[in-house]
């Protein structure tokens, strides 16, 4: 047979690497709810795990911030929570450009 008039089925090893890219791309979508933050009223709330996560810094260094007034922060029952646009700005406002 001519290469385009090739008949594919299931045995395919075509079919084949498409059905395992299509589970791969739902099993990553089935996990997506485990990492997305929802926005609420348009901003995004992250926790003290996922901040001291993405700034590489220790929890005891977020109390003390916190406890100094250096990062605004939400508590609800126990819960501690970040808004993400606020921690955006401190760190935009504490920039310290390179020498040019």
């Amino acid at each position: 047979m001519e290469m385009g008039q090739q008949v594919l089925n299931k045995d395919s090893n075509e079919v084949k690497r498409f059905i395992e890219a299509m589970e791969g791309i739902s099993k990553m979508l089935d996990a997506n709810p485990l990492i997305y933050r929802p926005i609420l009223d348009g901003n995004r709330y992250i926790t003290e795990q996922e901040l001291s996560k993405a700034l590489k810094i220790t929890k005891r260094t977020l109390i003390e911030y916190r406890m100094n007034g250096k990062l605004p922060y939400y508590k609800i029952g126990g819960k501690i929570l970040y808004k993400e646009q606020d921690i955006i700005e401190i760190l935009e406002r504490n920039k310290v450009l390179a020498f040019e």
